[in-house]
């Protein structure tokens, strides 16, 4: 075998450990992602019709609701959404901004009481050059922080480490959503 060959070599040993993660190709490759422009191919608005442990729904109020991101960043990280299928935080009406703004605050509680996050990420991306995955229906990010989440494996190795499985960061905060 050549040097070039061994460099290029398809198991050639290079000393790098690997963290497989399959069950995020689907993710990467688009694959079952609805078309969120319409509201009857928008997982958002089909998530009310579902259960709150399918959805990852974790309070339902008059005119939004909040669930948990299915692709979070840190455990905990949910989203606020109006029921209705809108892309804009302009087209909220005055009662759907008033319960937005308070869900928003509830589920900054609810987090600090969990999980004592040093801090919070909070935002909504408006359309799909500013990162929207589902542009079409209006969601806001609630993201918890802590001092030194951010490290190596995503800026080096493009993956996340959770600690928390999604079933089990929804049992802690539904339950305290609800005390």
């Amino acid at each position: 075998m050549t040097e070039h060959e061994e460099q290029d070599g398809v198991g050639v040993h290079d000393a790098l450990q690997r963290l497989w993660t399959p069950h995020r190709l689907s993710y990467v490759r688009g694959e079952g992602k609805a078309d969120g422009d319409q509201p009857e191919g928008c997982p958002f608005c089909r998530a009310p019709g579902l259960s709150d442990e399918k959805a990852l729904i974790l309070a339902r109020g008059a005119t939004v609701f909040a669930l948990l991101n299915l692709y979070p960043y840190n455990p905990g990280h949910l989203m606020v959404l109006p029921y209705r299928h809108v892309p804009d935080y302009t087209d909220l009406d005055p009662a759907e901004t008033v319960e937005f703004a308070e869900f928003t605050q509830k589920a900054m509680r609810v987090i600090r009481a969990v999980a004592s996050p040093h801090g919070f990420n909070i935002g909504m991306n408006q359309g799909v050059v500013a990162g929207a995955g589902i542009a079409a229906h209006l969601h806001q990010h609630v993201v918890p922080r802590w001092g030194g989440d951010a490290n190596f494996m995503p800026v080096i190795g493009h993956t996340k480490v959770l600690p928390q499985l999604l079933g089990e960061t929804h049992a802690l905060l539904s339950e305290a959503w609800r005390a």
